[in-house]
């Protein structure tokens, strides 16, 4: 056990997870730094048990080599989950506290909105958690409360540009845009010179514009139908999914309907993920597309001349967050895009670092959102292709509850109790359901990684039952497959798993397939993903059609593909279950974020802002007013 690792004292039955959390004294999080060989000046304390480690880290280990990369995907999921994450955390307790090796968990930002909501937190469960889980699961160090900021930013830039736009005349936008100084000279502006090289313009003095040339850098022309982006909030919300902007007199009837997202929808959320430097950050943010012009051209944040404003606020939220598992092994805390209409993956700079400070030999051990269809795809073919990095392993994390509702069993409802197939021996049903399982495996060893199957133990599954899933991953040609017991044991529960994880690291011998070369259209790309999933053939509405021509005509064909679909079924139908096959998968319509860097097709409608239930989570969540802590979260 390294040094700051602890003992864990389990108790049966596995008491609430709070509970479990609130037992356990953090360590300082400057002891869990100085294990990683970090010194001080590479992080700022936020608090005793938080730090932002700053990205400088790289500059003096950018250099050393590389520890073993691993991500943990699972089977297609039941509504109540099949606890990736609390095996991710388990896993590297396991490495960490019991199998003497360097780890960091990887892990994404939860939303405050399935905190109050429906879903709870997501700091894994039982004795497999980041702590502390309060801070964890709330404001955390406020990167989430830094792109709602920045988001609206954007979104207040666009309304009042279209308002300003319509009120006067180009020579009237061209002045105001670049007024006079005390001696009655013009300049550009450092981010202006951006819209010029965009417009073909190498000019450098206002005055120098032709009359056709300053009225095509001062009007942007927004058709207001064409704009995508929404303001956003960290919360469920419903009310808030259709509204109406700019009733004020002072708006003089720019009336617009639009929405809004909740914050982690926003593609500022997903530029966090996939940016590798400030400069970077600063590229992507500006080429975020807000709409059109009236002629059909991009309009970008930059061309509204806030790229710049938008790096500012999100400078701090570029830097991981160090927290502690239980265990007292390292955890950073990065990111939380949407894994439907986003990639659904923590940050490449919390892995790059993490990378370097376990060094060879080491883990680093990320979770991909959802099911490996979709997650694993994605970590694959997006976050990999954008990283450069190769992971050696992935974890498939699978459920004989999950695999029983694949095989036939009566619906799962979250809020409802379980059927009785679900808590009384079915081999039947298990059996017949590792079709679902057996698929992951192919798919995800399609891309050059060995697989491990982590079939994630509950109380009520049986021996045979557990046995039946072990033995089904291992004739889909699985690595390993190994029972966890992590929720009810910690670290130790997962010693087999970790053992299991390390042997299909140093075995790893090919290099990293992708799905889909980036050099062929968007149609092909859609189909290639669409193919991985059992379907037939792919059929595209007229507004998708619509879409992919303009994203074409735009230049944006040499993105990879981020595809938002049911996490519920391979196919478009969450009541689809098993491995269904023969379908055709319908596309609803394609959108882009490209700052990002990816188009992502709508199969079938996706919420963006959840909404709360009759109960939501918030009737458990209090605090001790003697003791000044967090009770009843989940």
């Amino acid at each position: 056990m390294g040094k700051t690792t602890r003992k864990l004292e389990v108790v049966s039955p596995v008491p609430a997870d709070i509970d479990i959390a609130n037992s356990v004294q953090p360590l300082h999080i400057s002891e869990i730094a100085q294990e990683l060989n970090l010194s001080s000046q590479h992080y700022d304390l936020y608090g005793k048990y938080k730090a932002k480690v700053l990205l400088s880290v790289l500059d003096e280990i950018g250099g050393s080599e590389d520890g073993y990369y691993v991500v943990v995907g699972g089977i297609t999921p039941t509504p109540l989950g099949e606890g990736k994450s609390t095996t991710t955390v388990g896993l590297c307790q396991a490495l960490g506290a019991f199998l003497d090796k360097k780890v960091v968990t990887c892990v994404r930002q939860p939303s405050q909105g399935p905190t109050f909501g429906i879903k709870g937190g997501a700091a894994g469960g039982g004795y497999s958690q980041v702590i502390p889980m309060d801070e964890f699961n709330l404001h955390l160090t406020g990167d989430i409360h830094a792109i709602t900021a920045a988001n609206n930013l954007l979104a207040a830039a666009i309304d009042t540009r279209i308002f300003h736009e319509s009120t006067q005349s180009d020579k009237a936008l061209f002045n105001r845009l670049c007024p006079p100084n005390k001696e009655g000279k013009r300049k550009f502006c450092d981010i202006m010179f951006r819209r010029l090289k965009k417009l073909g313009i190498d000019k450098t003095a206002p005055e120098d514009l032709t009359p056709e040339e300053s009225s095509k850098f001062a009007r942007l022309d927004i058709d207001p139908a064409s704009v995508t982006w929404r303001r956003v909030m960290d919360v469920n919300d419903r009310f808030l999914r259709k509204i109406t902007i700019g009733q004020g007199p002072e708006e003089k009837g720019m009336v617009r309907e639009t929405a809004f997202d909740i914050s982690v929808a926003s593609e500022i959320m997903a530029v966090l993920a996939l940016t590798t430097s400030i400069p970077d950050m600063r590229e992507r943010l500006g080429k975020m597309v807000v709409g059109n012009s009236k002629a059909g051209d991009p309009v970008t944040a930059d061309d509204l001349g806030v790229g710049g404003a938008l790096t500012v606020l999100m400078k701090d939220a570029i830097n991981p967050t160090l927290m502690q598992t239980l265990e007292g092994t390292p955890v950073l805390v990065h990111a939380g895009p949407f894994a439907n209409i986003a990639h659904g993956n923590s940050s490449i700079v919390a892995d790059k670092i993490a990378l370097k400070l376990v060094g060879p030999g080491g883990f680093v051990v990320t979770e991909a959102g959802f099911g490996s269809d979709i997650g694993t795809e994605k970590f694959m073919n997006i976050k990999c292709r954008y990283s450069g990095l190769k992971p050696q392993c992935a974890v498939i994390v699978a459920t004989v509850r999950a695999l029983k509702m694949h095989g036939g069993g009566p619906q799962v409802t979250a809020g409802r109790p379980l059927d009785k197939a679900y808590v009384t021996e079915n081999l039947g049903l298990v059996e017949a359901g590792c079709v679902n399982l057996a698929r992951h495996i192919s798919n995800t060893k399609a891309y050059g990684v060995n697989v491990v199957v982590a079939v994630n133990a509950f109380s009520t599954d049986t021996e045979a039952e557990l046995n039946a899933v072990k033995n089904a991953a291992l004739a889909a040609g699985a690595f390993d497959s190994v029972i966890c017991t992590h929720h009810a044991h910690g670290g130790k529960g997962a010693v087999d798993l970790g053992i299991a994880v390390q042997k299909a690291c140093e075995n790893a011998t090919q290099s990293l397939k992708f799905l889909y070369p980036l050099d062929i259209g968007i149609k092909d790309k859609i189909e290639a993903i669409a193919k991985s999933y059992g379907a037939d053939g792919v059929e595209y509405s007229e507004e998708a059609e619509k879409q992919i021509e303009m994203y074409t005509k735009q230049g944006f064909t040499n993105l990879p593909i981020c595809m938002a679909k049911t996490q519920y079924s391979f196919s478009h139908d969450a009541g689809k279950k098993g491995a269904p096959s023969g379908f055709i998968l319908p596309i609803r319509d394609v959108r882009a974020s490209i700052g990002a860097g990816f188009i992502y097709p709508l199969v079938g409608t996706m919420s963006t802002m959840p909404g709360l239930p009759t109960r939501p989570c918030f009737y458990e969540i209090d605090i001790d007013t003697s003791t000044g802590k967090v009770i009843g979260l989940s």
